[in-house]
């Protein structure tokens, strides 16, 4: 498999590494919810290129695929912006968003 393809997964898996295993219970408890709360903070697992995202109001985010900010401690909320923004040469430091 090509390298650039693999990176995605490998990031996802060093993101959800940072979870404690009661920072996971939580996460599964948001997911188990219909839809985040408007304004909610969150990641999409699926495009972590993307950021830290706010829910909108006419917006439907699959839940199977967030990480919401209010499953996770401020600390490793922390560092998982660190953690992307290392990824992503060049880009700014973490934003306050989330």
């Amino acid at each position: 498999m090509n390298p650039s393809k693999l990176a995605p997964y490998i990031i996802r898996d060093q993101v959800m590494r940072l979870l404690s295993d009661q920072e996971i219970a939580s996460v599964s408890t948001v997911e188990a919810q219909s839809q985040l709360g408007r304004g909610d903070a969150y990641l999409d697992l699926e495009h972590l290129e993307l950021g830290v995202r706010r829910q909108g109001q006419e917006q439907i985010t699959p839940m199977a695929h967030v990480l919401a900010k209010k499953a996770v401690r401020a600390e490793t909320w922390s560092a998982i912006q660190v953690l992307l923004a290392a990824q992503r040469p060049g880009a700014p430091e973490p934003s306050r968003l989330g």
